[in-house]
């Protein structure tokens, strides 16, 4: 795989910190259910002490509802864009 900085915009992936996370807004490239766009409602934190996040918490705006999914899956720019698009 190139190197990011020659990769198309597109492809590039999202540089995220998981404690940047909380409340931050996301658009669903490919929408489930109608809903597309999702605020990071909780940043997961591990029961074990020193052992880094893996999930956050999504809210749908329209309709409330939550689903937990891993956080860098955001990274993700074919199934995530960061804002309200």
């Amino acid at each position: 795989m190139p190197p990011p900085e020659t990769l198309p915009t597109r492809a590039r992936p999202h540089r995220l910190s998981p404690k940047k996370l909380l409340l931050s807004k996301w658009t669903a490239v490919h929408p489930v259910g109608k809903e597309k766009h999702f605020v990071v409602t909780r940043v997961v934190e591990p029961e074990a002490p020193g052992v880094t996040i893996e999930s956050v918490e999504l809210q749908a705006v329209h309709s409330g509802r939550s689903t937990t999914l891993p956080w860098r899956s955001l990274s993700d720019r074919s199934h995530w864009h960061r804002g309200w698009l």
